[in-house]
């Protein structure tokens, strides 16, 4: 059995899709396959790939073990692997049961450090192989908005909101900018950990109805922007706004305030990618501060 996911980029609506907000979301032309072998040996291994076909994960337990909802000792990796699989095994109790067991084999096809969904790619081609709701998956195991899950899921630009965390609100939209060539995707050369990112969203927010329904329109007007003119004055103001929301100040005004285009944070603020509107090729400004990781359009988003 074979499984692919898509990848995730989150345009509009950062942890305030969390609140309710509706969020702009596109899948990345990079992603994670899954293959699953059935063998007749009662243990299950795993082996996940970067895409520079380096094992960062190989683990084994014996189903006997993974089934019994006991304690089970070993890496970090293991624990989770364990507890995603056992939570996908209570929506679909039948498969595990088959008296052999199973190798799996996952491929990124971009490096983890990007922070482009592992972890969703992953549920998402856990919750296809037990034929069970991937967001329920997700609530039962790592948590979050689950926008993420949606691209995996779709595989389409789409519009998310967080109406139910079981059976949220997926919109999927039409998004040809004709503009496009002048979208980039840096690489901050560090990956941002969600989970925290998120818990320091929650320590500083406070009531945020004004900020949620203009983020909202954002992620709508973003999608209907017909020039690279309002597409750049719609995420300054986003930025300004998740900025004043975070306490934070924005990537721009941080790290490039000379220069002549805009930049939007992704996802978590302050590492991952940023979105870079530009006139011209931005590649030999951001080499020359470091960042050599300039994807344009075309190479980072599914078409």
């Amino acid at each position: 059995m074979d499984f692919y996911s898509p990848g995730k980029l989150l345009i509009a609506g950062e942890y305030v899709v969390l609140d309710g907000a509706k969020a702009f979301a596109l899948p990345t032309a990079q992603g994670q396959s899954m293959h699953v072998e059935s063998i007749a040996q009662a243990v299950l291994y795993w082996t996940s790939y970067d895409v520079d076909g380096k094992i960062w994960m190989q683990e084994q337990v014996a189903m006997e073990q993974l089934l019994k909802n006991e304690e089970v000792t070993g890496s970090a990796y293991l624990q989770t692997l364990v507890d995603v699989l056992r939570a996908a095994h209570s929506q679909n109790p039948t498969l595990l049961q088959s008296g052999g067991g199973f190798r799996v084999r996952c491929e990124l096809t971009f490096p983890r450090l990007w922070g482009l969904g592992t972890s969703s790619t992953w549920i998402n081609n856990v919750a296809q192989w037990f034929d069970i709701n991937p967001y329920q998956l997700l609530q039962d195991s790592f948590g979050g908005s689950g926008y993420d899950i949606a691209c995996a899921k779709h595989n389409s630009p789409l519009f998310y909101q967080l109406t139910d965390p079981v059976y949220p609100s997926v919109d999927l939209v039409e998004f040809q900018p004709i503009f496009h060539k002048n979208i980039y995707f840096v690489y901050l050369n560090e990956k941002q950990s969600s989970k925290e990112a998120i818990q320091a969203y929650r320590s500083k927010k406070g009531l945020l109805s004004v900020e949620i329904k203009r983020i909202s329109e954002i992620s709508q007007a973003l999608v209907t922007a017909t020039s690279v003119g309002a597409f750049a004055q719609l995420i300054r103001e986003h930025e300004a706004i998740i900025g004043r929301v975070l306490g934070i100040q924005p990537v721009q005004e941080r790290l490039f305030p000379d220069f002549n285009g805009t930049i939007k944070s992704l996802g978590a603020w302050g590492g991952d990618f940023v979105l870079v509107l530009a006139d011209e090729n931005p590649t030999a400004y951001f080499t020359e501060k470091g960042y050599t990781t300039i994807l344009p359009y075309e190479q980072m988003i599914a078409k």
